[in-house]
């Protein structure tokens, strides 16, 4: 650990007030089971806590090539959430992308340029016979490439955890984003994937018992490092039931009947696994939203782009049983109140 992470790992644990962080993580459990009375779930914490030191500022880029730098750009966020007073909780994680498994399939790293300060991606195969290879294959060796360092971070994180008591009590290390089974398989692919949901419908699956089997060797990789915690886990800063944050961005492209053949049923395995969690999904999912209803184990849905679906069917499938809407847009949410929707207490849309 260098100098200046040790400097501001000290700022960090003396900021930590313990009654105002178990206040902000006791509104979250009431919140995931069923204890908010209310219309909006908009926790905050009830003072600010701004730094005695300034916290420089770490590129992604910097974070891929060094732990501590990782290290400092993750709890870098945490200190600016004291500093705001904000509603979320603190967390950090080992945070390499969206392509951790893709790799170890053999796709191509692709790095963003440092002046964008965005994750790295990778180009896709899109190659049938490449694909065939992987099925025949079996599951690659999980501690190469981006996963090897995933589990490294793991390691800092928790050595940090040890060290200093508030931290490790009130910051999470939440889990990488390994993504969701056909979010992986699109990746590695490439576009061509959904003509061949068609075309090559056993392929496909073939691909995904693959993927899955990888994600169950990764996560218990990881959580042989940093268990889940009992309960319920943070991720992004909001809170569920359950443990994992599944991202279904590529169930946009496919139908309802397509969802419940080619995602559902993978999701629904991870989530059995793993204790159950949420579902992340970028773009419009109403039209798949009465699957996810009748998913076990799952407790919650964050999407990013409320603009883009038939809000009332969300509701209809996700609120009105029982599942949580987490980090909602509070315009979104605020007009669905304006317009006389009960949200049940199931909703939350964060302040700042």
């Amino acid at each position: 650990m260098n100098d200046t992470l040790q400097r501001t790992l000290e700022d960090l644990e003396a900021r930590i007030d313990p009654q105002v962080e178990d206040t902000l993580w006791q509104a979250w459990s009431d919140f995931s089971t069923d204890r908010f009375q209310g219309d909006l779930f908009s926790p905050q914490r009830n003072k600010e806590a701004p730094p005695a030191i300034d916290w420089p500022e770490v590129s992604i880029n910097a974070g891929l090539q060094d732990h501590d730098a990782m290290a400092l750009q993750q709890y870098g966020m945490c200190s600016a959430q004291l500093a705001s007073g904000s509603g979320m909780l603190m967390n950090v994680r080992s945070n390499y992308g969206t392509s951790i498994i893709p790799l170890l399939f053999g796709v191509e790293l692709f790095v963003m340029d440092e002046t964008l300060n965005t994750l790295p991606t990778s180009w896709p195969l899109n190659d049938v016979d490449a694909i065939r290879r992987i099925v025949d294959a079996g599951v690659p060796d999980i501690r190469q490439k981006y996963m090897a360092r995933v589990l490294e971070m793991a390691e800092v994180y928790a050595e940090i955890a040890a060290r200093y008591p508030k931290i490790g009590t009130y910051i999470q290390i939440y889990h990488p984003d390994l993504q969701g089974p056909m979010d992986i398989a699109e990746v590695v692919w490439g576009s061509s994937l959904f003509y061949a949901l068609y075309d090559q419908p056993d392929l496909v699956k073939a691909l995904l018992e693959i993927i899955v089997e990888t994600y169950v060797r990764c996560m218990r990789a990881w959580t042989d490092i940093v268990p889940f915690r009992e309960g319920g886990n943070a991720h992004w800063g909001l809170y569920h039931r359950g443990n994992l944050m599944l991202r279904d961005d590529s169930a946009m492209n496919v139908s309802l009947n397509m969802f419940n053949e080619f995602i559902r049923p993978y999701d629904q395995r991870l989530l059995n696994t793993f204790g159950g969690g949420a579902i992340h999904f970028c773009g419009r999912g109403d039209h798949y939203a009465p699957a996810l209803a009748e998913m076990d184990h799952l407790y919650a849905i964050n999407l990013s782009q409320p603009d883009f679906n038939d809000m009332e069917a969300i509701y209809t499938h996700i609120v009105d049983n029982g599942i949580k809407v987490i980090g909602l847009n509070r315009e979104a949410g605020e007009a669905s109140i304006a317009g006389g929707r009960d949200l049940r207490g199931q909703v939350h849309c964060p302040l700042n």
